[in-house]
């Protein structure tokens, strides 16, 4: 479920994976396209992987 928020959010936002990198960059997290490409596409990752998406993408608010 997590994973499927994310990637609506990504969405709606117009951010692509590489895009999503760079912002995560931005804010001092470092990581490769290709992992967050498994890591949504597993979906698995940490509630904090998630936080740090939403927050590097200027996401505040979340409905479920």
């Amino acid at each position: 479920m997590a994973a499927n928020i994310l990637k609506a959010e990504l969405k709606r936002k117009g951010v692509t994976y590489a895009q999503l990198v760079e912002k995560l960059a931005a804010i001092g997290i470092n990581e490769k396209e290709a992992n967050v490409a498994n890591k949504l596409s597993r979906g698995k990752f940490s509630a904090a992987f998630l936080l740090q998406c939403l927050k590097a993408i200027g996401e505040d608010h979340l409905r479920l």
